[in-house]
């Protein structure tokens, strides 16, 4: 190891800890990294390419009865999108006790429901992997947790305790269960431990050493089993501090500068991406300086912009907030979706929507049959959080027609597509999934209403019926991807502008290629109306269609999208 990476361990370490406790730390840090057996890599000098499209999904989505279902995953996505998609996030695989995963039992296992670590490795022939680092908090049921109720010394400081009389009252909080949660020790008394999420989920203590060694130990073994890009789930909330919000403490940069300084010296291929459902401007702060931290933030703004965008046929504030996004570095990108496993956030838009563009996008989703889930401020008083909706049923107008229903969703998938970043598409909006009403009757969670298991002999039938409302989105998203994949402009670091036509009624987004050879304005009429308006420039053919584009006038129906590339 040079001086220079070497130096940079030891200045994090002594950031987060006593002089001769990160000396220690240090010493055995560096051996850690030494006795890993990782593939060998080299730092890639283009970290993006237009390329990049990433799938989410869990590993039980599509299920075959008698069939591990990372293996039926596997089959069909080969089958049906390798080289479509270029990497798969499979969704916490681990055995886990709640949270559909995001209660982890053991970092070092395959839940056996899914499959084995074979299965796993099995993606990384045709895909690039994406892992998650569930590493805020472990599952109450963990050997690791059961270890420090017993009191062994190596896991007696593992987990964040704190007294019930502390003044946590300035602590952030993303959900109205309790902060603190009281359990037995083995040897008599009574622990409480920080559950920022939920009671089976107990919060991991970084102010410990032992903690943060254990904690890099599980991402290097992630590198070893094929990951080329690591999701830090939750990690605003990783370093607690009584008397401060907990959240986006120094303390955490320092932390996340220290994995990407740590793989930077043994797998500086490995790409981290943050996740953190928060306001934009704290969110993009997980950047650092575009060299020291993230490569990746979730774009968390873009799903309630772009809902509050179609709702609304007004795509003004869409475009104000496009042309404020600036990734710090060449090495840095946003990751672009519009649903995932979880909600769809509102902390994001908060300073760019009114208090009634947000009454009024909930009051529409809970019309459309979906749910709001609430957090608890520092008053105590409840404010929402999340919509719980498919995307699909989010966007679609339920009294549309079949044809303007199909064209309403896949218009918005058609913007996520067309601005800078790395797109990232949910498996349930790939399948034009609607709400599964059933799911959250049976789990009790307001999230079960996006997390459906497939049947995947039923999915293909569907697929191979080209009416069928599932072939229809399947095949329009992958045209889109692959339109997206074919053209630098699309690069995730090629220059974007977005225009504001017809007040807001058209939106247009302008991307140039890094090397100047292609420039393409992608539009968006994000109404129910006709839509007439000048090109802001000469456009020669709409690359969704091969159509040529000779007049300067264009006319948008209703939901309708164009993709033009233009005169240079």
């Amino acid at each position: 190891m040079s001086d220079k990476p070497a130096e940079r361990i030891r200045e994090l370490l002594r950031q987060l800890y006593p002089a001769e406790q990160a000396e220690t730390t240090y010493s055995r840090l560096i051996d850690l990294l030494q006795a890993r057996d990782l593939p060998q890599s080299e730092r890639r000098e283009a970290l993006f390419s237009e390329r990049d499209v990433t799938l989410i999904t869990y590993g039980d989505t599509l299920q075959q009865e008698g069939e591990a279902p990372l293996k039926t995953l596997h089959r069909f996505l080969s089958e049906r999108l390798k080289g479509t998609i270029s990497t798969v996030h499979i969704l916490p695989f681990y055995p886990y006790s709640s949270d559909d995963g995001f209660s982890v039992i053991d970092y070092y296992a395959v839940n056996p429901a899914l499959g084995g670590w074979d299965d796993v490795a099995r993606f990384g022939g045709d895909f690039r992997l994406m892992f998650d680092a569930v590493i805020n908090h472990m599952s109450a049921k963990s050997a690791w947790f059961k270890a420090f109720l017993n009191d062994v010394p190596e896991f007696r400081r593992m987990f964040m305790t704190a007294s019930p009389q502390a003044d946590l009252s300035a602590v952030t909080r993303p959900r109205t269960s309790p902060l603190l949660t009281a359990f037995p020790k083995s040897r008599g008394g009574t622990v409480h431990l920080w559950t920022t999420f939920s009671d089976d989920q107990i919060d991991l203590n970084f102010g410990d050493p032992e903690t943060l060694l254990r904690i890099l130990d599980v991402l290097l073994f992630y590198v070893e089993q094929g990951a080329d890009v690591i999701r830090l789930d939750a990690i605003a909330y990783m370093w607690k501090e009584v008397g401060t919000s907990s959240i986006h403490l120094p303390q955490t940069h320092a932390v996340i500068q220290l994995m990407r300084a740590a793989l930077d010296v043994v797998a500086p291929q490995v790409v981290l991406i943050t996740e953190t459902n928060v306001p934009h401007a704290e969110n993009i702060s997980y950047f650092g300086n575009g060299h020291n931290e993230a490569q990746m933030v979730y774009n968390f703004t873009l799903p309630p912009l772009l809902l509050h965008t179609m709702l609304s046929g007004d795509a003004s504030k869409m475009a104000a907030w496009i042309n404020t996004l600036q990734a710090p570095s060449e090495r840095t990108t946003f990751f672009n979706f519009t649903a995932s496993h979880d909600g769809i956030g509102v902390r994001p838009v908060e300073g760019i929507l009114s208090p009634e563009e947000l009454n009024a996008m909930i009051a529409a989703v809970e019309q459309r049959g979906g749910m709001v889930s609430y957090r608890q401020n520092v008053d105590g008083s409840r404010v929402p959080y999340e919509l719980n909706i498919t995307y699909v049923d989010a966007i679609i107008h339920p009294d549309m027609p079949y044809h303007l229903q199909h064209k309403q969703f896949m218009m918005s998938q058609g913007i996520m597509l067309a601005l800078a970043g790395v797109p990232a598409i949910y498996i349930h909006s790939l399948l034009g999934t609607h709400n599964d009403r059933a799911g959250v009757e049976k789990t009790g969670h307001n999230r079960s209403i996006n997390r459906a298991k497939l049947s995947v002999s039923e999915i293909e039938a569907e697929l191979n019926d080209a009416q069928s409302w599932r072939a229809r989105i399947f095949n329009a998203y992958s045209q889109l991807i692959v339109a997206h994949v074919s053209h630098p402009a699309f690069h995730p670091k090629a220059p974007q502008y977005a225009y504001n036509l017809n007040e807001g009624a058209v939106l247009g987004i302008e991307r140039m290629a890094l090397d100047g050879s292609e420039r393409i304005l992608a539009l968006f009429n994000v109404t129910n109306i006709q839509q007439a308006f000048i090109l802001p420039g000469q456009a020669e053919v709409d690359i969704l269609t091969g159509n040529d584009v000779n007049a300067g006038a264009m006319t948008l129906m209703p939901y309708h999208m164009c993709w033009l590339r233009m005169g240079l």
